[in-house]
């Protein structure tokens, strides 16, 4: 548990240090880091994504997990969280800001934990006891959150609840859930998640605002769908 403890710290101390900057930098600046984000973020989910061996898992898997989550109607449920948390910090003042915290709390998590270090590294913590991917991981994690808080705001320090909840359940579960997937299973999960990164690095970039979190069943279907695969065919 203490490499997840240090991820949540490292995003919280460089969300510190992005609203810092971001009282202090051109709009011109806040508008490179924003599409730097965006790129980088749309260029490592390709190459996750490219890492798959059957891009009809990911197909399926996403059109049922979109599906699965629009029903469920995942992003404003999302948004709506981090509206509630805004408020109850006593910072709303008008529904841009509250929009502004909650995109920034919803693309921060999403980020932060869609990518295969998130859930193999949780895994490695939790079964060997092995940290070191998750530390690495906090180092990146750390950095991305100056780019973001000082675009997004204090929204982006409240994706380390996001973190710790997510990549605490795979830690504790570890000693189960890793035999469970199996080697295919994880591939799947990672190279799905890929694909989430593209989403939200093509947000950033502004060439589509996708709803991503509307496709986070998918993360459940791939490795699911994989396994069935390995198995019967």
């Amino acid at each position: 548990m203490l490499a997840l403890l240090v991820n949540c710290a490292s995003v919280i101390v460089g969300s510190l240090l992005g609203l810092l900057i971001g009282k202090r930098v051109s709009e011109g600046f806040k508008n490179a880091v924003f599409s730097s984000c965006g790129l980088m973020a749309a260029i490592m989910g390709l190459g996750m994504a490219l890492e798959s061996s059957n891009f009809m898992i990911l197909l399926v898997s996403l059109i049922l997990g979109g599906t699965l989550g629009h029903i469920l109607n995942i992003e404003d449920g999302i948004m709506k969280l981090g509206n509630s948390l805004e408020k109850a910090l006593g910072r709303s003042k008008s529904e841009e800001e509250e929009s502004r915290f909650a995109k920034g709390f919803m693309a921060a998590s999403i980020l932060f934990c869609s990518g295969a270090m998130s859930v193999v590294g949780s895994i490695q913590a939790g079964s060997m006891g092995n940290g070191s991917t998750i530390l690495f991981k906090s180092i990146m994690d750390g950095f991305a959150s100056i780019a973001f808080a000082s675009v997004y705001g204090i929204g982006v320090m409240f994706s380390s609840l996001f973190i710790f909840v997510y990549q605490g359940f795979f830690t504790l579960t570890a000693s189960w859930i890793g035999p469970l997937l199996g080697d295919a299973g994880l591939a799947a999960l990672a190279a799905e998640g890929g694909v989430l990164l593209v989403m939200i690095g093509i947000g950033l970039l502004k060439i589509k605002d996708f709803k991503a979190s509307n496709f986070l069943p998918s993360l459940i279907f791939a490795p699911i769908i994989a396994n069935l695969v390995e198995r019967f065919f």
